[in-house]
Parts: structure tokens; sequence; C-alpha cells
């Protein structure tokens, strides 16, 4: 079990990404894939309330929908949802009274009283970032979220969220939602980790398999009878370099006896402030790689190896 930031949110450190909910898994489907996820000891699960308003004939909300009627029927205990405001296209932006309704209509679409932990989605420059900080703190004071949390957040505007919520404060953030993970690297490392060490926050990273590129499936860079959605933003990593770090995540994932996906995901949970990779599944096969990535341990040495076969220098002028 792993506490996300100063929280006291403590889970299995792995999160179920809902974005596939009412996507590429249908009710069935994503009611089967949280089944086994929680049978399998997880207990944290992320959505957003846009998810996913993409899909022909879908408005936004369906991810929640679908988790929501999952709560319902299973009544799990101690399943921590996490949640996201900005993207819905009925509430758009980061304005305190779009915040407000944003969140009540995700306590509605999820049937709980309280969110475990919600998300500024994106940035919205639009608005005073006060206005902002303020309209989550007071959705703490009011019970209706228990922890506040920023995605998509450069490191300068974290640390000016923190600054606004101590000099007026309400609820500090306690964890920050980055694009992460052994193919994209350097900007977390160089920017977001260091605040997050700074002001005590945990990472929930997402893309934590670089699309499916990090589990080994997408080797070439043709995607011709891929029938899968994220073919493509897999197979672009599909380069000598990309190739490079499959192949050591295999030699390093068979010496556990484990898959390249659960060794990917054990690599990023070694790294500063890692708190929880985000990964999702379609299907309840794909679940118990997620599960062993959550409680695989890789040695020093081969974090190390990871490392280095991982490491991109930009070209110089």
């Amino acid at each position: 079990m792993t506490r996300i930031g100063n929280s006291d949110l403590d889970v299995l450190p792995l999160s179920l990404g809902g974005n596939v909910f009412g996507w590429t898994a249908d009710r069935d489907a994503s009611f089967a894939v949280l089944d086994a996820f929680v049978d399998g000891g997880g207990d944290f699960i992320d959505t957003a309330d846009s998810y996913s308003a993409w899909v022909p004939g879908n408005s936004g909300g369906e991810s929640e929908t679908i988790i929501g009627e999952w709560l319902a029927s299973r009544k799990p205990q101690g399943v921590v949802v996490a949640t996201k405001v900005s993207q819905h296209p009925e509430f758009k932006g980061l304005a305190a009274s779009n915040v407000r309704k944003a969140a009540e209509a995700s306590l509605g679409r999820l049937g709980v009283d309280t969110i475990d932990l919600y998300y500024a989605h994106f940035d919205d420059e639009t608005v005073p970032l006060e206005e902002t900080v303020g309209a989550f703190g007071q959705l703490v004071a009011d019970g209706l979220v228990r922890n506040v949390a920023v995605s998509n957040y450069s490191a300068d505007r974290i640390r000016e969220w923190v600054e606004i919520a101590r000099r007026t404060g309400v609820a500090l953030p306690v964890a920050v939602q980055p694009h992460y993970n052994l193919v994209h690297r350097n900007d977390v490392e160089e920017t977001i980790i260091p605040v997050a060490e700074e002001f005590g926050l945990g990472l929930v990273p997402y893309y934590s398999l670089a699309s499916g590129f990090l589990t080994g499936k997408y080797r070439s860079a043709d995607t011709e009878g891929q029938t899968s959605p994220r073919a493509s933003g897999a197979a672009k990593y599909a380069t000598e370099a990309g190739l490079r770090i499959i192949d050591t995540l295999e030699q390093i994932g068979d010496a556990h006896g484990a898959s390249i996906a659960a060794t990917s995901l054990a690599w990023l949970r070694a790294q500063p402030t890692v708190a929880a990779p985000i990964a999702s599944a379609r299907s309840v096969e794909q679940v118990p790689d997620l599960l062993a990535g959550a409680r695989l341990e890789l040695t020093a040495e081969e974090v190390d190896a990871l490392d280095r076969v991982s490491e991109w220098t930009p070209a110089k002028a």
C-alpha cells in the first residue's frame, strides 16, 4: 500500500484507468474489469467527467456513470475514486461556478456523497488561479471533495496554486497527474518531480504504458491490421531506441517471471514521488499484468539499467 502525497488515501500502488469505460469497454466489459481489479486487491480508480465525450454518440460522463452503477451494484469497501473537471462539453473550464456544477454532476453520476480525489484536469489560464483554487477549497470545506489535485499543470502553476492555497487557508493539493513513462521522461523529471518533492505531492502518472507500447505488443511502426484505437499512438514509439527499451524490459521481466507491462509499471513506481501509475484494461485478461506491476519490486541495478536505456538527450544545435 502507498499513501498519495500528504493525503489520508492509502492505496495499492496502481490506479485503474477509467478512460476506456464506455469507449472500448462497454458496460458489461467494464463491470468485469472492475470486478477483476478489486478481486485482485486493487482499490484506486481514475476517471474524468469528460470520458468519453470523443466517442460518436457519447456526450461525456459515460465512464463516471458506469463506475457509479458498478459501485451501487457491488458496494465495495475502501475503493478510492478520482475524477476530474474542465473538459466535459457542458462544464468547460475552471471558473468557480463551473467547478461547483461539474462536481455536483460527477457526484450524481458516481452515486457518492464525496469525491475522494478531485483534479483540475487541464489548466485554464482564462480564469484567475485564485478563483479556481478557492472553488476547489470550498468543495472540500463543504464536504463534496476529500482531496484536491492537479493534472497537466506546469511546475510554475503548481507552485502558484500551492502558494495561493497556503495564503488563503484552503485545502492544499495532494497529487499531480502528469504524462510520464519510460519513453516520456524528461519534462516530468526535470520540472514536475522537484515540485512534487518540495510540496509533498504524490505523482499519479497517466499514459503509464505509452498507449500500449510498453506492453511489448507493438514492435513495428506499421499499424496495418491493428484493430486497437490506440495502435497508432503506440506504434510511433517503435523506433530503434524504443525497441531497445522493450528488449531490456523483457530481459528484466523474464528474470522475475513478469510481463513487459508489469516491469514497466514497476520501473515507474520506483521513481521519486510516484504513488500509483494509471493503467487501463479493456478486458479481464489484461488486469493481472497491471496488478502484478503494483507488486513487482525491481532491484536498484534493474532500475538503473532501465534508466540508462531510456535516457534521452536532446540533439545540440
